[in-house]
């Protein structure tokens, strides 16, 4: 066992504080990482105010982690002690289901995936994420962060950019496509990078135009705001595919009326409370309402050579860990841009 550094929510509403941890020993098949950056996700607000259920406490949030490969076990062979590698949202998983052997570890049948925190590991301990200085993972949840990306920009692409990159992927986002994002936040600023690299004609659909000047210089082809009624009015029937990255509750009526015929509105963003759905909204027009959760691994690694390959990074926010309660209360204003990550050399 190694004893680490770390910011924790001791418990549920209550302000992160600075705490040590225990993280396991480097088992046969473990990388042990030295943290460099972690990002901060509307997920981990969620998780340490139990937005989303009771949790587990104290809590480490933090699942975009980018490091540097410290110590190896025996039996790994995908790292050596110098990689610069990341762990996103999962750190285990049955892999022997069906959707494990196809690459879908977030999608694992027995049981679900085990997340990087709040979650009880394979020991039988609760899992710590990454706003800390080391972290143990098993090699097959390891991924190599491309020498062509900053490792500071890199680490919110282990959630915001996978769980961005998958739908526009599997959705077929690319020449010829009209793609809304929804929300220019941490994870609608990605979107809009990545299905502009995908070559899609790109709409940011957000409450008002204050970002307006962002959107098209982070790629997108339009501009809306939703609180204009005329939006709704003018773009009905226009998208292919809309990806809803909002964590508030939607009129989807109003979304699903700006589809095509047999357009897809697609969601990553989990509100803490249920919506309500016509469902004539979707069946007139033979429309697809949807959702999509993060991304294996093999797709993950998949992305970050993409966004390598593009160039594309984060827009970051550097703070220190002791500004981490203040960022929480900052991401709920929406006065980021784009998504904060944390120094961890100062925890």
């Amino acid at each position: 066992m190694t004893t680490v550094a770390a910011y924790a929510a001791p418990a549920a509403k209550a302000p992160l504080e600075r705490t040590t941890i225990e993280r396991r020993a480097v088992g046969e098949y473990d990388v042990l990482i030295d943290i460099k950056f972690a990002g901060i996700c509307h997920s981990d607000i969620h998780q340490a105010r139990e937005g989303w259920g009771e949790a587990i406490f104290p809590m480490v949030p933090g699942h975009e982690i980018a490091g540097v490969v410290s110590e190896v076990g025996s039996g790994v062979t995908k790292f050596k002690a110098g990689d610069r590698v990341g762990v996103g949202c999962l750190v285990d998983s049955c892999r022997e289901c069906e959707n494990c052997r196809a690459g879908q570890e977030q999608y694992c049948l027995n049981g679900g995936f085990g997340s990087t925190y709040n979650a009880i590991g394979r020991d039988g301990t609760p899992n710590h994420g990454g706003y800390s200085q080391k972290i143990v993972v098993d090699e097959n949840f390891v991924v190599r962060i491309p020498d062509g990306l900053s490792l500071d920009v890199a680490a919110p692409l282990l959630c915001a950019g996978i769980t961005t990159y998958s739908p526009l992927k599997r959705w077929n986002a690319g020449p010829g496509k009209k793609v809304a994002v929804l929300g220019m936040g941490g994870l609608g600023h990605m979107g809009v990078k990545i299905a502009h690299a995908l070559g899609a004609e790109v709409t940011v659909l957000s409450q008002s135009l204050r970002k307006k000047d962002d959107g098209l210089k982070l790629g997108a082809d339009h501009y809306y705001a939703t609180s204009d009624p005329k939006t709704f009015e003018e773009l009905r029937g226009t998208f292919d595919l809309i990806l809803s990255t909002v964590s508030a509750p939607l009129d989807f009526n109003a979304y699903l009326s700006l589809l095509k015929t047999e357009g897809a509105l697609v969601n990553v963003g989990a509100p803490e409370e249920p919506v309500s759905l016509n469902l004539f909204s979707v069946i007139g027009g033979g429309k697809t309402l949807a959702g999509s959760m993060i991304g294996g691994i093999r797709e993950t690694q998949e992305m970050l050579d993409f966004c390598a390959g593009h160039g594309i990074g984060a827009e970051i926010e550097l703070i220190a860990a002791s500004e981490i309660n203040e960022a929480y209360e900052r991401v709920l204003a929406s006065d980021v841009r784009y998504r904060f990550v944390i120094d961890t050399a100062t925890i």
